[in-house]
């Protein structure tokens, strides 16, 4: 794999997939390697995906700092792969917790986003909170799985504060896809094996966040954003990804139907078919992605002068 050093020394690692123009693809978890984001359902048709594993993960080293794998820190990693890779803007994806780290860059760097892909985004980095009564919701559209009874018990342990998450998380797990099946399974285990579970606390530690200044930064990014929302996801609902999007000048929510966390795995036609049409310049103007497909529905956030 080839690597980057970004501005403390500290060497990343990433991969290169498909061609086209370059989308740089950030992986959640929070702390987790990009290998669990795979092809993101076939993507690399359209474009070539750079997937750096971020500092502590994968492939890339382990500074001794430990301040230095904080959401708002790694940043400044973001912005030394885009001098690496020779850009002078980035088309930016984002997964799940680093939904967080592309909205700090998109604020710090507004100038430096030519486009910003948000998939089941992480929301805290502008203060959207993610509620018990928000994931209750979404289990209860799970009822009738094979798997709900004994995994809706899980989360009642878990929100009586009788379990801990990693007391009940196999029971749970389910409820982040829109099918538990093989590939799920086979997805979920990867994405776990990828996961340095040991720095997720350090990536949220104070002071990572001032939501304040963020979204008032954000207010005036002139990029467009998609933001891509699974309808059986708790973690964001797609109510409180409309929230993320209602704070953007320029952005569009997409419903991905049937889909939990990781849409690209759910559904990967309607997932590369979203994204690959945002993308497109000439697509995104047209009112195609506002009227939605049979496997989404879209809505576009207010345009702010």
């Amino acid at each position: 794999m080839p690597k980057f050093t970004t501005y403390d020394g500290t060497r990343i690692a990433y991969r290169l997939r498909g061609d086209g123009r370059p989308l740089i693809c950030l992986p959640g978890g929070p702390m987790g390697a990009s290998a669990y984001l795979g092809d993101l359902g076939g993507l690399t048709a359209q474009r070539r995906l750079v997937l750096p594993d971020p500092r502590g993960t994968g492939d890339s080293d382990a500074p001794d700092d430990p301040a230095s794998f904080r959401c708002d820190r790694q940043v400044a990693d973001v912005e030394a792969l885009r001098v690496h890779l020779g850009l002078d803007r980035l088309d930016l994806l984002a997964h799940s917790a680093s939904g967080n780290l592309a909205l700090l860059y998109a604020a710090r760097h507004p100038d430096r986003v030519r486009s910003l892909t948000l998939v089941a985004p992480g929301v805290r980095a502008v203060g959207i909170e993610v509620t018990e009564d928000d994931w209750r919701a979404a289990v209860a559209l799970r009822a009738g799985e094979p798997w709900y009874e004994e995994g809706r018990a899980a989360f009642e342990r878990l929100w009586a504060k009788e379990a801990s998450w990693g007391e009940v998380l196999d029971a749970i797990r389910p409820f982040a896809y829109g099918r538990w099946d093989a590939a799920a399974q086979r997805h979920e285990a990867l994405t776990r094996a990828v996961r340095n579970q040991a720095l997720a606390g350090a990536y949220y530690a104070d002071g990572a966040f001032d939501p304040a200044a963020t979204v008032a930064a954000l207010a005036g990014l002139a990029a467009p954003v998609l933001v891509i929302a699974g309808e059986y996801d708790g973690g964001p609902t797609p109510a409180r990804a409309a929230e993320l999007a209602a704070l953007l000048p320029d952005a569009e929510l997409v419903v991905q139907r049937g889909a939990g966390h990781s849409p690209w795995v759910d559904d990967p036609e309607a997932f590369v078919r979203t994204v690959a049409a945002f993308l497109d310049p000439e697509v995104r103007t047209s009112s195609s992605m506002v009227s939605g497909s049979p496997s989404g529905c879209a809505a576009r956030g207010p345009h702010r002068p």
